[in-house]
């Protein structure tokens, strides 16, 4: 009876070293299906945070060259008025030196219509005292 319960001992012994190599041959299956799924759920967390810093690099750097278009549309504005108000200046000035110099010229024409008038004149006056004397 004995030799029977040693037996039935050794087998149940043999029956649960199998059955908990059984169960560590599962565990560890899992524990590497769970660290597989693991390393694929940080990889995917990886590439979307790296697709993140692209998108928010290339936003960054989008915005930069917006600034830097402003900036220059700005300052060729800037430079556009600054021309467009020396050439108002320069054509005023211009007009100016016209106006004087035509003012000048208006002003020696008179003289001179004055002096011919003043000549004709006197060439009348001096017509009609030798018709007086010849009268």
């Amino acid at each position: 009876h004995e030799r029977e319960h040693d037996r039935e001992i050794s087998e149940l012994a043999a029956k649960h070293a199998e059955e908990m190599e059984k169960l560590r041959a599962e565990l560890k299956e899992e524990q590497r299906h769970l660290l597989d799924e693991l390393q694929q759920q940080m990889a995917a967390t990886h590439r979307a945070e790296y697709e993140q810093a692209q998108l928010q690099s290339q936003t960054l750097h989008s915005l930069e060259l917006e600034a830097l278009r402003l900036t220059l549309n700005n300052m060729h504005t800037s430079q556009l008025e600054l021309t467009q108000s020396n050439l108002r200046k320069e054509k005023e000035t211009a007009l100016m030196e016209l106006r004087e110099m035509l003012n000048d010229k208006r002003a020696q024409e008179v003289a001179i219509l004055q002096s011919r008038h003043q000549l004709e004149w006197e060439k009348i006056k001096e017509q009609c005292l030798k018709e007086k004397e010849d009268l």
